[in-house]
């Protein structure tokens, strides 16, 4: 497999020129790296086709959209300055636990999975869960792959208890959370070594226990 040296060079300069002149003057060099990026999803569809039961799954329907809608921010720059892709079965606004990948300059490349935004009753459900017992969970993130790939759990978290749990609940970390998610970042180094995809195979199977994890919360 080979490394991502055309996206994230894309991306690079994408980030020291983001206009709309500037993109369409190098729409050539965008389709290559978006090429070069889908080749690379489409491998990681296939490694977990038969596992995850992907089907018909295809790259096209995993990867994020270049263009930012800018109608609310007041940053108006019209285009990330990454590729994401979503690994799950229907793709990229899939409501499944998947893999997610972004490839982004700068050390900020990343493989992650998990709740990023929770609805208020898978919250609740995750809070309820923990709060009666924490053993499988605490096997899971204390598991020697899960330390070594994501270290802990991460994600916003409240200041304080959230309402009806005891502050000083053994997991009062995990009860304040309010995105439950394992992250990996990636050097720029890393994300264009020849062993990058074997890399990003190995950690979305580490994370696989966790995502059983949430998928299982009653």
């Amino acid at each position: 497999m080979l490394p991502l040296n055309q996206s994230l060079e894309f991306l690079s300069q994408l980030r020291q020129n983001n206009n709309r002149d500037w993109f369409n003057a190098n729409q050539a060099s965008y389709e290559a790296a978006l090429a070069e990026f889908s080749q690379f999803v489409a491998h990681l569809i296939d490694e977990f086709r038969l596992p995850d039961t992907l089907f018909a799954l295809q790259a096209k329907d995993c990867i994020a959209r270049i263009y930012r809608d800018i109608r609310f921010s007041k940053d108006k720059s019209p285009y990330k300055t990454n590729f994401g892709a979503y690994i799950a079965r229907d793709g990229w606004k899939s409501n499944r636990l998947g893999y997610y990948l972004g490839i982004e300059p700068g050390g900020r490349s990343i493989v992650a999975g998990g709740w990023y935004a929770p609805s208020p009753a898978q919250l609740q459900r995750f809070r309820s869960a923990i709060s009666a017992d924490s053993t499988n969970l605490t096997a899971i993130v204390q598991a020697p792959s899960f330390v070594q790939n994501f270290g802990k759990l991460t994600g916003e978290s409240l200041k304080s208890a959230p309402k009806g749990y005891d502050s000083q609940h053994a997991n009062i970390e995990w009860l304040r959370l309010k995105q439950i998610t394992v992250v990996h970042p990636f050097t720029d180094e890393q994300t264009l070594s020849d062993d990058f995809f074997p890399q990003v195979v190995n950690h979305c199977h580490a994370m696989r226990p966790f995502l059983d994890y949430l998928q299982s919360v009653p």
